[in-house]
């Protein structure tokens, strides 16, 4: 599991000592700030109730002890250009891990399509630093795309998509996927711009909803975000 080294961002003319960060991303965390209220540093990102109890939200170390709404505000500064779409028809379990690859992958906007509610256990309060949209059918999701001029790419695996590994993505785009099982509709295929399928190689028809985003999520990476580090 990849760790985050980038230190804290001091206000200028200002140093801020900081306290050992967590071993990896994870819940675990990290305890009060040191030297107790005398030594908080003097920035509005940071919230007070976690530099008095510590914080141990799931969050990279660059946002430990920030405000919720501080930690948002820097996502929507790097925010990558592509969204997210997922039919949500029959209560897709799926859909609350794509909202938390979308915001690993620092995705724009998660779009639901049809059914408003959704489980969000799987997301693990990702969904508090992701925008996530509702539309109630595919019709007034395509009017959206149409009307922001982003393109619609479908993923799933039907006659005819082109494999994933040998797509261009374009820069600006929202990735469709559909429900566990039945994948895309009629209408969310016909409404695509390109259909892009990912090679498999083994005796099952396809693979896990959440795992498939994951994975275009990760491909559009490759193709145009800035690696960190």
């Amino acid at each position: 599991m990849q760790t985050s080294s980038e230190p804290e961002r001091a206000p200028e003319g200002q140093s801020v000592a900081q306290p050992e960060p967590s071993p990896e991303r994870s819940t675990h965390g990290v305890g009060p700030w040191p030297g107790g209220p005398d030594e908080w540093p003097d920035d509005p990102r940071f919230d007070p109730e976690l530099l008095a109890a510590g914080d141990t939200r799931n969050v990279i170390d660059r946002y430990r002890y920030w405000r919720m709404d501080a930690i948002v505000a820097d996502l929507d500064e790097r925010r990558h250009p592509f969204h997210v779409a997922i039919e949500n028809w029959q209560h897709d379990m799926n859909i609350g891990s794509i909202v938390r690859s979308a915001n690993a992958f620092a995705a724009d906007t998660v779009h639901i399509i049809g059914r408003r509610r959704w489980n969000k256990r799987g997301a693990m309060v990702t969904d508090r630093y992701q925008h996530v949209d509702h539309h109630d059918d595919i019709a007034s999701f395509v009017d959206w795309a149409r009307e922001a001029g982003v393109p619609i790419i479908a993923v799933d695996n039907v006659p005819g998509a082109v494999p994933i590994e040998t797509f261009a993505w374009p820069e600006t785009c929202v990735l469709l996927f559909g429900q566990e099982g039945p994948g895309l509709s009629p209408e969310a295929t016909a409404a695509a711009d390109a259909v892009v399928e990912i090679a498999q190689f083994g005796s099952t028809r396809s693979i896990n909803a959440s795992a498939a985003a994951a994975i275009a999520m990760h491909s559009w990476v490759l193709a145009h975000a800035d690696l960190p580090g």
